[in-house]
């Protein structure tokens, strides 16, 4: 449904997307992840065909976005980061108009409106004007646009950024329902945890280069590694450690171990009175994040900068 073929795209001298490629295929879900600046958003934009590729082939359907945009944009839904809604419009008109603007008729659309306000929880701010809307009911608005016309694809660029637990559940749900019903999403996010939920095919993007892409159990089991993290209220002391591989990363020292349970207690054991310098331990074990660790070097944060180096 979506490919991406060696595509390229520069801006200025920096390259956010360096030779990108990848298939999505109809009833699946794709999770880009990475960190700011990656190219996530630019991908996102080039396939919707926003922008043009300075090099490289979009095909979504099997039509080329860029030589036929028109053919590929009627089964693209899009919402990008940040949310676009006619202010004064109710909630009712916002998604009454998108649909209109699709074409659907208007029993298709009192339906297709009833349908989305059940799946996203607009139903009791259906007459309420968008302007009176909170962050989060504002995401879920924005985002039943994208699916206002049951598209082939969806392109989902950060859809819970700054959204409420309801929210969030609401749109995971929505695009689960999606794929089950064969739509194909590409969906970008910070929050490595929402992967999982959504048992989504990973991409990860940094600097502009897709650096891994597979399963989510694949890449936990070729890149996932287990490690213990200690924070201390300075820099870590130099200890003896044994045979325990080791890291230092700012006030953070990770050891890396297969068995980290077994392996606190000695490596407290060992600190004697660094001991007392100790701010918290905690457990890495293999996941998404410990995925991007050991692919990167770097701990992956919610707001999707990198957490310190290896």
């Amino acid at each position: 449904m979506l490919a991406l073929i060696e595509v390229t795209k520069r801006f200025g001298s920096r390259p956010a997307l360096d030779g990108v490629s990848l298939r999505v295929e109809a009833g699946e879900v794709l999770a880009l992840v990475g960190p700011n600046g990656a190219g996530k958003s630019t991908l996102v934009s080039i396939a919707a065909g926003l922008r043009r590729p300075d090099s490289g082939r979009v095909l979504v359907d099997g039509i080329d976005v860029v030589a036929d945009p028109g053919a590929t944009r009627r089964r693209v839904g899009l919402a990008p980061q940040d949310t676009s809604l006619y202010e004064v419009l109710t909630v009712r008109e916002n998604l009454a108009f998108f649909a209109e603007l699709v074409g659907l008729g208007r029993r298709a659309r009192a339906t297709r409106i009833d349908e989305l306000a059940s799946a996203l929880r607009l139903g009791s701010l259906l007459d309420r004007a968008a302007f009176q809307l909170s962050g989060g009911e504002r995401r879920r608005l924005h985002t039943a646009i994208a699916f206002v016309h049951r598209p082939r694809l969806l392109l989902l660029d950060e859809a819970t950024v700054g959204a409420d637990i309801e929210t969030r559940a609401a749109l995971l749900d929505v695009v689960q329902e999606a794929a089950r019903d064969g739509a194909t999403a590409l969906y970008t996010t910070h929050y490595l945890p929402e992967v999982e939920t959504l048992h989504a095919r990973v991409g990860i993007l940094v600097d502009g280069r897709m650096i891994a892409l597979g399963h989510l159990d694949v890449l936990i089991a070729e890149h996932g590694r287990c490690a213990v993290e200690l924070t201390f209220d300075g820099a870590p002391p130099t200890v003896d450690l044994g045979d325990l591989p080791a890291t230092v990363d700012g006030a953070v020292l990770r050891v890396h171990t297969p068995d980290p349970a077994r392996a606190v207690p000695a490596i407290i054991s060992r600190l004697g009175a660094f001991a007392t310098g100790l701010r918290g331990v905690e457990i890495l074990r293999p996941s998404l994040d410990s995925v991007f660790l050991t692919l990167t070097g770097r701990r992956y944060a919610p707001d999707g900068t990198h957490v310190g180096a290896a």
